[in-house]
């Protein structure tokens, strides 16, 4: 069952890995000529949010809240800490689909693989939970 939470941890890992350079988090910019500008930021980049495309900040936050979370589930069997991971993935993962209210050319490649590594470990967060630990006579 431990098999299970190291794949969660190391696809967050890849999606922070992902999440960290500048090509993530895209904006589209009106141009005189008529031609958008496409301009792409990290997903920890303060740009994005203050143009209002507030998905991509918010998911990277709630990664490094998740990250540990997961790493947590490794050594403890508390079904609060799994609902809290579910929970936080469920809210993060929407967060990383959110540029797609603005259209498809709002997303990148990069913030594709974010958004499949999270709805990976979402869809792990809900198989079969490890027994509670039987108390020694």
């Amino acid at each position: 069952m431990k098999k299970k939470y190291i794949v969660q941890t190391v696809l967050l890992l890849g999606a922070l890995v992902l999440m960290i350079p500048p090509w993530g988090a895209v904006l589209n910019f009106g141009t005189p000529e008529g031609e958008p500008l496409r301009q792409t930021f990290s997903y920890f980049s303060l740009t994005p949010f203050g143009y209002a495309n507030f998905g991509p900040f918010l998911s990277a936050v709630l990664l490094c809240v998740l990250l540990p979370l997961t790493a947590a589930q490794l050594f403890s069997r508390r079904k609060a800490l799994g609902r809290a991971v579910q929970v936080v993935n469920g809210v993060d993962l929407l967060c990383s689909l959110l540029p797609l209210f603005y259209g498809f050319s709002y997303m990148s490649i990069p913030g594709w693989l974010i958004s499949l590594c999270l709805a990976i470990v979402f869809v792990l967060s809900f198989g079969k939970k490890q027994p509670a630990a039987s108390p020694v006579s």
